[in-house]
């Protein structure tokens, strides 16, 4: 039972057993005096004065004797040791002084992490050349598997995904590693289809409808123990384009005519027809226009695709819109080329308008262009490779158009674009297939799901608002890619003390959506894993507080990566996160630290390095941890319990990291 003691523990148990047997043999000799002086006729009263007094001067002196040694034994030895023992199970060289009072072991221990360190090394160099050559091929393949057009999902025995590429992410929001494939797709088709494989078949077509009700069509095909499963989007049943405009016509035809007789006051039943056929047009230019959208491409590129030859006034974000670059590109380097020949320097600008839209804005100062002028250059072709196609052609064949704004000096054409669903410029595929090899219910630490997070708020308190939060999503030991980051208005202002630390102002979260859809979004990221914080009784506080106002109800197992470090460490070191990270050899860039992503993928990071560490003490498990853990309560509480902490932990932080 001792042996599952701390170090330090232990030492302090065997100096207070020192100091009791000492006073226990003083106070026998004492007894032992008394007894032979009352035997010799010397009174009671006479013989216990003065050893009463020399028993509490001993029993004093041994006492303030023993507890120097200990403080010296602990601070010189215990400590240092418990530190070095951290240290060489996270493969981190000691510091020298830390162990400078240890003689030989401090050098020793800073010889082995570096032989370990340079047996790592020297591994690494081996396996190179290998490594390199398959991570070639590695690329080829995401490459080709990153651009296929249909959605690829492949799931282990189980059903649980192992593989998903982007255009499945964009059929199947939510689509996650490890995840059941039955929580995004009616299981009624994938039962079925399944079934007809069992009988023989290699491969099978089904029709199924996604969670939030869109048909796809699709083939599933048997992948040693799993599935393969091609999913594409069904053509939807719309009338013809022509259809739409025959309404109008008939509108517009029916509306000259009315207003052609407004000479005096119109009678009523007169306003009522041209209301009538004025929403009729409005309806049906508005599913001319949904139309349109249906046919917009489905491929994507990025906004710097689009931006290429022309002059960003800012850094284009890394997002990906629903266009084909050659053509629009083309379209937007002409337009800025003629306003240009009007002697006017227009810069690129990426705004943002309806959800799932972005406009991109050629401004310049100055006066705005004619509407007629515009017209006419849109007459040109400006792609070189389809000559056949005039400007006007592009921006219908993408479900949009163009068109010129002016305001307080400054004129812009405002051209919108799809944001591409599911994409922001990522790689693409995601994948773990070693998935499959793990048991569904496996509680071990390298096998995990788990979601790291972060928030940054308006202030320390659980009664304060999130201002942004991030995660990214840990299967089987690896980060998987999966990352979830959104800024989140608060409902209130946000003080100039949080945002010097987390630089988030006012501004920058008007536009953001509130705490309902920014946690109830992370909550469906997040959801059946292992929550894991730095501080996590302050995180998972906001958290839980905002329960009743959201209704999205994180009830998610928790791990703290500042119970860990003190499990690794033990209690006596420094456990915020620049220290961890700083011990586990992390480097934080300055600009992401205090940032949700940031301070999320320092806290990924220290995770995964912990784990071997943990290990190496015997704590393999999720259970195991957590009761480890709870033996440095006095450091922080557990999160997996009710939480009553008001503030963060590491107070250099609004986020309590």
């Amino acid at each position: 039972m001792l042996s599952r003691l701390s170090l330090r523990l232990r030492v302090l148990l065997i100096f207070a057993g020192l100091a009791c047997s000492v006073l226990a043999a003083v106070i026998l000799g004492l007894w032992v005096q008394a007894r032979r002086l009352m035997t010799a006729g010397v009174g009671a009263d006479i013989a216990l004065d003065p050893i009463l007094q020399a028993g509490l001067i001993a029993g004093f002196a041994v006492l303030a004797l023993v507890t120097g040694v200990w403080f010296l034994f602990d601070r010189n030895v215990a400590r240092p040791i418990e530190v070095l023992a951290g240290g060489l199970r996270t493969g981190q060289v000691p510091d020298p002084d830390e162990a400078r009072y240890l003689a030989d072991l401090g050098p020793a221990a800073r010889d082995a992490a570096e032989a370990r360190a340079r047996s790592a090394e020297a591994l690494a160099e081996a396996v190179q050349e290998h490594a390199a050559e398959l991570g070639r091929e590695k690329a080829t393949l995401e490459s080709i598997l990153a651009d296929f057009g249909a959605g690829a999902v492949m799931t282990d025995a189980q059903g649980r995904v192992v593989f998903y590429n982007a255009s499945a992410a964009r059929l199947l929001p939510g689509l996650a590693l490890d995840r059941a494939l039955d929580r995004h797709i009616v299981p009624g088709a994938l039962e079925a289809a399944a079934a007809r494989l069992a009988a023989g078949a290699e491969a099978t077509d089904l029709v199924c409808l996604t969670a939030e009700g869109a048909r796809l069509s699709g083939r599933m095909r048997r992948i040693d123990n799993g599935t393969l499963l091609i999913l594409r989007d069904r053509a939807p049943d719309r009338p013809a384009p022509r259809d739409a405009m025959e309404a109008l016509r008939r509108h517009a035809a029916t509306l000259v005519p009315m207003l052609d007789a407004l000479d005096g006051p119109i009678p009523p039943a007169l306003a009522q027809a041209i209301r009538d056929e004025g929403q009729g047009l409005a309806q049906a230019t508005r599913r001319l226009s949904e139309i349109m959208s249906a046919d917009a491409p489905t491929g994507s590129a990025l906004l710097a695709e689009l931006a290429t030859g022309l002059d960003p006034a800012e850094a284009v974000p890394r997002l990906s819109v629903l266009a084909e670059a050659g053509p629009m590109n083309a379209l937007l380097r002409i337009l800025d080329d003629r306003l240009r020949a009007d002697a006017v320097a227009p810069r690129l600008r990426i705004g943002h308008g309806d959800p799932g839209e972005v406009h991109l804005l050629l401004e310049w100062q100055g006066s705005s262009v004619p509407m007629d002028r515009l017209e006419g250059w849109l007459q040109a072709a400006p792609d070189t490779g389809q000559p056949d196609l005039t400007g006007n052609q592009i921006l219908a064949a993408h479900g949009t158009g163009i068109w010129p704004e002016a305001a307080e000096g400054t004129a812009r054409l405002v051209l919108p674009l799809r944001l591409a669903p599911g994409q922001a410029g990522g790689a693409g595929l995601t994948y773990d297939f070693a998935l499959s090899s793990r048991g569904a219910a496996s509680s071990r630490l390298a096998d995990l799901t788990c979601v790291v997070f972060d928030t940054e708020t308006t202030g320390l308190a659980t009664t304060d608002r999130i201002v942004q939060i991030a995660g990214v999503r840990i299967a089987r030991g690896r980060l998987t890619g999966e990352r979830f980051e959104t800024l989140v208005n608060p409902g209130r202002p946000i003080p100039p003390g949080a945002t010097a630390i987390h630089r988030i102002t006012d501004q920058m979260v008007a536009d953001a959506p509130d705490m309902t859809a920014a946690l109830t979004a992370f909550h469906h990221f997040a959801e059946d894993a292992v929550l894991i914080a730095h501080n996590a009784p302050f995180d998972m506080g906001l958290l839980r507080a905002a329960a009743a106002e959201t209704g999205a109800h994180f009830d998610n197992r928790v791990l703290d990566t500042v119970l860990l470090s003190a499990v690794v460490w033990g209690g006596s070191v420094p456990h915020t996160l620049d220290a961890l990270t700083q011990r586990l050899g992390i480097a934080i860039p300055p600009e992401d630290r205090h940032t949700a992503m940031g301070d999320t993928v320092a806290t990924a990071e220290a995770f995964l390095r912990l784990i071997p560490a943990l290990e190496a003490k015997g704590i393999e498990r999720f259970e195991q941890a957590v009761i480890e853990g709870r033996r440095h309560r006095r450091l922080i509480a557990d999160a997996n319990l009710p939480i009553t902490a008001t503030g963060g932990g590491d107070q250099s932080s609004i986020s309590g990291a």
